[in-house]
Order: structure tokens, then sequence, then C-alpha cells
């Protein structure tokens, strides 16, 4: 099944970074990036926050899920990165499958 993964990063350079990264490894088709700020408020730590942040989209198979968190966990400045994945009921058939040629590990490509 094919993701869209939500990840918010602490500026567009880390959102940037990490994307990049992503499709370096194989573990996402396409990022997109939000790059204007959102505004963030969370509790963290017993604390209320405010901050902006960028987010970052990528686009995945199920299957290459894990991976790819354990990638933006080695790259983020969180210590705990907001990384969730939603599925996808319905798409374009050829998308979906770009999506799973894209992902596919290159020794199996």
């Amino acid at each position: 099944m094919a993701l869209f993964v939500y990840i918010t990063c602490s500026s567009p350079d880390e959102a940037e970074r990490i994307g990049q990264a992503l499709l370096n490894e194989r573990l996402a088709a396409c990022v997109n990036i939000l790059s204007s700020p959102v505004r963030s408020l969370y509790l963290w730590k017993g604390k209320r926050e405010d901050s902006q942040e960028t987010v970052l989209i990528a686009k995945t198979m199920e299957d290459r899920f894990a991976a790819l968190n354990r990638a933006v966990r080695r790259l983020h400045s969180y210590e705990t990165p907001c990384v969730v994945a939603l599925p996808l009921a319905a798409g374009d058939p050829e998308f979906l499958a770009w999506v799973e040629e894209s992902t596919r590990p290159a020794t199996l490509a």
C-alpha cells in the first residue's frame, strides 16, 4: 500500500536535507516541502510550545516505512520527530505504480 508520510522539520534546509536523503536511498518516490512556515502549538515536556516548522511530505510504500523512519530519525534535529504515515486508500493507478517502482531497493529495480 502506498503512503503519504507527514514529517515536520525545524527549517526548510533540514527538510531539504532529509528529503534528498530519502530520495537518494529510494525510501521515497517524491517529497514535497511546504516551506512557508507552519505555526505549531504543542506540549513538550510539560510546557506549551509555539514554534515555526517546515512540513515535508514523502510518498512511499508501506514496506519502506520502517527504513524511512530510521533515516529521518538519524538525520533529524528533533529528539522526537513527527513522522506519521497516512495510507492512500485510492489513487491514479499509474501514479501508485510509479511510487512502488521508485521506492524499490536498487538491487531489485
